[in-house]
């Protein structure tokens, strides 16, 4: 056998053991390891939709979900069994004391899932999905960077964004508008401003390419995709979310870089916004404290993300029930009115807003931004009366607890922000986790004072100018894009208020 037969067994045998070796380790993760899951569970008492393989249930909760969302439904807050029918018909029992314990954590036996694919692309190694000291670093610059006095400060440059929006819909009133259109390009403004001191003109590229990424994620997100296929050959989307990556990476980069040349020669306590703080960290001398070039990246990503989806999708449902349910628009008005009269909120008067946090407070329980929650195990524990084995994943299902009739009435599904006019813990005769929009715990999400902070600015603004109502051509589409989205938009008639 000459040299070059040498190779060439040499190559096809060490190909043969890769694609044996992928094989087995693809039945290992789609037969084995479920079957072993379904076997524990069963016998503690836990059942289930039989496992289909090799993709467990993932096409029967697609084909479930496309069927549900299908079309547009008539108004109403009843939206649990159309947005996620495999929660509705497969789970009746839902522990908020095991929620609790799951959230709060206390041993860390329930770190977050690990991101696989186009959703790592999307969500990196952010303050999101870290865990120990990468999250540690950041959440405790985050928890800085959005504290009360740094909210305090973020007030004029809201309301400043809030009065650019509303300058251009005197052009509108009397008129319909997509006011969660409006919101989006709202809510991208103000975090430019306030957490990258730049603007939405700055940033669109970044917002737009994050947006891509996010649209190409959701498709694929049921989908299961054979180990290492990956390697031999991509699928156009993953071939365009690499490029998004890539495109995203160079932006920030530019910004940073810009960053850096304006503020050449000041110091480094000029650096107050979220960017400037993320660019220390990356320079700190201690490494215990440094995070990489990457991270940082990854944690502006989020942001431009999630970060303003978030209070984009709250504007959106708000503006909705407040054009449904005038006579709580116009409780929030009077409120206003009795705080403000017609000048710009301030920091101290946005505090007093009862009524208008029992409207956001009702909304977020109807229509909660995030959906689910997920968590793995991290190791073998004891969750109540369950022995959990180690990487099982858990979903907290935010939406079916927020539509739970035991714990909210009969009522469930009427919007009644009266409510929580005593507080969460009356409201939910303190039941543990029925009430987590912003999640729970250590982990509670960094950003929920600036999220209710925007939109009780925006909607105060909005309030004092103009009256809100639904459009005859509103079509109610609530859906799962990612987050829970109005997806043809809230058209609403604008009715200026002399």
């Amino acid at each position: 056998m000459g040299i070059n037969e040498v190779i060439m067994f040499c190559l096809f045998s060490t190909f043969l053991i890769y694609i044996l070796w992928t094989f087995f380790r693809f039945l290992h993760k789609v037969w084995w390891i479920p079957c072993r899951i379904k076997r524990i569970m069963s016998s503690q008492g836990i059942s289930g939709p039989a496992y289909k393989f090799p993709y467990g249930n993932t096409k029967e909760i697609t084909n479930m979900r496309n069927q549900s969302m299908s079309k547009p439904m008539e108004i109403s807050h009843d939206i649990f069994q159309r947005i996620q029918p495999h929660v509705y018909l497969w789970t009746k029992i839902y522990d908020t004391e095991m929620i609790k314990e799951v959230l709060t954590n206390r041993e860390d036996a329930y770190p977050k899932m690990d991101m696989e694919g186009i959703a790592k692309k999307l969500l990196g190694e952010a303050l999101i999905t870290n865990e120990g000291e990468k999250w540690a670093k950041v959440r405790k610059l985050a928890n800085h960077t959005f504290h009360a006095e740094s909210l305090k400060r973020m007030v004029p440059e809201m309301s400043a964004s809030v009065e650019v929006m509303l300058e251009n819909w005197k052009h509108h009133e009397g008129k319909e508008i997509d006011a969660f259109k409006e919101f989006g390009l709202l809510t991208t403004e103000v975090i430019a401003r306030t957490a990258f001191g730049s603007s939405y003109r700055e940033g669109k590229h970044i917002f737009e390419m994050v947006a891509k990424l996010t649209a190409i994620d959701v498709r694929n997100v049921y989908k299961i995709k054979f180990p290492g296929i990956s390697m031999l050959m991509k699928s156009s989307d993953e071939i365009e979310a690499e490029k998004l990556e890539r495109g995203i990476k160079t932006s920030i980069l530019e910004l940073v870089k810009k960053r850096e040349k304006g503020r050449k020669g000041e110091t480094e306590d000029n650096a107050i916004d979220y960017l400037g703080e993320l660019m220390k960290l990356t320079r700190d001398t201690n490494i215990n404290k440094r995070i990489t070039l990457e991270q940082m990246i990854d944690e502006i990503k989020a942001l431009f993300g999630a970060g303003h989806l978030t209070t984009t999708n709250l504007l959106g449902w708000c503006a909705f029930v407040l054009s449904v349910h005038g006579d709580w628009q116009e409780k929030a008005r009077k409120e206003v009115f009795e705080i403000f009269g017609n000048k710009n909120p301030s920091s101290d008067g946005i505090a007093r807003l009862k009524t208008m946090n029992m409207i956001i407070n009702e909304c977020l329980r109807l229509y909660p931004p995030v959906l689910t929650m997920t968590r793995k195990v991290g190791r073998e524990v004891r969750l109540g009366n369950l022995r959990l084995p180690t990487n099982i994943n858990i979903y907290l299902p935010i939406l079916a607890l927020h539509h739970n009739p035991e714990i909210w009435g009969k009522d469930v599904h009427l919007f009644k922000p009266e409510r929580f006019a005593e507080g969460v813990a009356k409201a939910t005769n303190s039941t543990a986790a029925a009430f987590f929009p912003f999640g729970l715990g250590p982990r509670t999400c960094v950003g929920l004072n600036f999220t209710t902070n925007e939109a009780k600015i925006a909607l105060s603004m909005i309030l004092q100018r103009y009256k809100l109502t639904l459009s005859p051509n509103y079509v109610h589409f609530p859906a799962d894009i990612f987050i829970l989205t109005p997806k043809y938009g809230v058209q609403v008639i604008l009715q200026a208020i002399s």
